[in-house]
């Protein structure tokens, strides 16, 4: 008896068909799309594998044998149908040539608009500007036509929703931002900012964001393309209309809300010019204020949004600084962040970033004089000194913020180191300086706010006195206490100094050069910074006080130092300053006086 294997060798079937290998999607896709010829037929497609395989060195014919010549030699069955394909249904992919023309209608119905598959290049870029301006166009008409009929042009209304939608897939291709803007569509898009249907919208909105992503990868002349269409067609404008009219009850309008405030974080992102021609629009400021005070429990996510902004604004340039502290920014802040004085917000939620930017935005316009003087004014130093003494986590941010407002040359920084006298705020300050659970970053804000009490506070004025019985009080040990952190810093200090001085070794001039950056931010890491504000401070101390230069040249010879190895610090200070610089020049002259007290 003829074995199943003999029969299957007979048949001329070779080795048992195996999955093919996961492929590409997209491949996939084309391939069942297009064939080489560019036909869609399936059967197209079968002939042309057959004619591959007749190629191939060792040709194997996949199916069973044919039927003998002889007629009478065996029985297979009725006749296949008189429509089938000529090679029969086993040879023609086992359909007839009716359902062959079915299914590949079903494959690609307009076979032509597939000829140029996936090619996005500039005569794509310029059909879908055309499309995309008469689905507009034909909105706009039958809206006009059809006003009180919205089954008249809601059809038009769902088609113009995808073209919109498939805008996005130029952020992709941002090679074609240039043409993209020449063409009109830019604006075209912009404009249905302010269409009936806050749907559409919304979708506009949405593709505008994805296109000013970060993640594009444009280049500048790109970016600049589509950025200076967006906002000469006024999106800050229609931004600002959609944030009033959008409802955020509304799950869609919350969303487009958010998505409208990260375009407005994308073009601060961009460059220091966008950001400060996006702060020119007093109505986008107003909102973004009014939004951070807009009353929430729990703290929404476009609230916190909202604050975020005003941070990357203030950020990004002094003139945005200066215009958000005209708008009473600063006081408007200090009023939510009171309520964190004795109140911490729920860890690692919105309300805890909503602080935090809030705080960040605060230090930022307390950079400038303008900010100063409004902290002043608006009592945002008493708030700091409260919250120094009864906060939790808002302590270090207070903190940083007094930091910030005390630095900085001119009458207003001076005027913030006086408040702080005036308000008691020694006693918090040092108290909290001789703690020893302090972290870096609490003892550099606090040395960093001692280095300016002492350059800003008047020749023997009142304040500058208290300040500096401070350090002599209990037998100098807040002077002592400095001295012993100068030494934590300076020994973190070298030993980044030799680890750079063994690489620096067999380098040429050039090496050194491209690696400078580099090591230099190693050694503000290590604390260069906050070491070299320290030996300022030391210095003004041996300066003014006699008592505090012998306990100085006391702790240090217990190292076998000097008063040189501040000395040197502050040379070191001054070479580095930039002689064209107006404030540099200042600091020069200070950090030269002092260098004098140091023989």
């Amino acid at each position: 008896m003829t074995s199943i294997d003999e029969l299957f060798k007979a048949s001329g079937v070779g080795s048992k068909r195996k999955l093919e290998p996961l492929r590409d999607p997209n491949q996939i896709y084309k391939s069942a799309r297009l064939t080489s010829n560019g036909s869609g037929s399936r059967r197209a497609r079968v002939e042309d594998e057959a004619a591959d395989e007749k190629n191939d060195e060792e040709d194997v014919e996949a199916g069973p044998a044919p039927p003998p010549d002889d007629e009478n030699e065996g029985d297979y069955g009725p006749d296949a149908p008189p429509d089938d394909d000529e090679d029969g249904r086993f040879f023609g992919g086992g359909i007839t040539a009716q359902e062959n023309d079915v299914l590949d209608y079903v494959d690609d119905p307009d076979p032509s608009a597939n000829a140029a598959l996936d090619k996005f290049d500039g005569p794509w870029l310029r059909r879908t500007a055309l499309n995309f301006e008469k689905r507009i166009s034909k909105n706009a008409e039958l809206r006009a036509k059809f006003e009180d009929q919205p089954q008249k042009f809601i059809a038009s209304e769902a088609e113009l929703d995808g073209d919109i939608k498939a805008l996005s897939i130029l952020s992709e291709h941002p090679e074609l931002y240039p043409e993209f803007a020449k063409l009109g569509c830019v604006a075209s898009l912009v404009g249905l900012l302010a269409h009936e249907n806050t749907d559409i919208a919304i979708d506009a909105v949405e593709i505008i964001n994805e296109l000013t992503d970060e993640d594009v990868s444009a280049d500048d002349d790109q970016w600049n393309a589509l950025v200076d269409a967006l906002l000469e067609a006024d999106l800050l404008g229609l931004l600002v209309s959609n944030f009033e009219r959008l409802d955020e009850e509304q799950e869609v309008d919350r969303s487009g809300v958010y998505y409208a405030m990260s375009i407005v974080e994308n073009l601060c992102s961009g460059r220091a010019a966008t950001a400060e021609q996006v702060a020119e629009n007093d109505k986008l400021l107003k909102w973004l204020l009014r939004r951070i005070q807009t009353k929430e429990n729990p703290v929404g996510q476009n609230k916190q949004y909202a604050a975020e902004v005003l941070a990357i604004l203030v950020q990004t340039s002094s003139k945005n600084r200066r215009k958000l502290a005209s708008l009473d920014a600063v006081d408007i802040m200090l009023q939510l962040v009171a309520s964190y004085r004795k109140r911490d917000p729920e860890k690692g939620g919105e309300e805890e970033e909503y602080m935090e930017n809030l705080f960040e935005a605060l230090a930022c316009l307390a950079d400038e004089p303008e900010g100063k003087s409004k902290f002043v004014d608006a009592e945002g130093v008493e708030l700091c000194l409260i919250m120094l003494k009864e906060g939790k986590m808002s302590k270090g941010a207070s903190l940083r913020l007094l930091d910030h407002a005390v630095g900085g040359p001119g009458q207003s920084g001076t005027q913030v180191c006086q408040k702080i006298v005036e308000a008691g705020g020694l006693k918090n300050i040092f108290t909290l300086f001789m703690k020893k659970t302090n972290d870096s970053q609490t003892t550099e804000h606090l040395i960093g706010i001692f280095g300016s009490m002492l350059r800003l506070l008047p020749a023997d004025s009142a304040e500058r006195i208290r300040t500096l019985a401070k350090f002599v009080e209990k037998d100098y040990e807040k002077t002592e206490k400095l001295v012993k952190l100068r030494r934590e810093y300076a020994a973190r200090l070298t030993q980044v100094d030799e680890a750079i001085c063994a690489e620096q070794k067999g380098m040429d001039a050039e090496e050194r050069e491209e690696r400078a950056d580099e090591w230099f931010s190693r050694r503000l890491d290590a604390g260069l910074f906050c070491l070299q504000t320290l030996d300022v401070v030391l210095a003004w101390l041996v300066a003014e006080d006699g008592g505090a230069r012998r306990t100085v040249k006391k702790l240090l010879a217990e190292r076998d130092e000097t008063l040189g190895v501040i000395k040197t610090s502050i040379q070191e200070q001054i070479d580095g300053i930039d002689a064209d610089d107006a404030e540099g020049g200042d600091t020069r002259e200070m950090l030269t006086t002092l260098v004098k007290f140091l023989q």
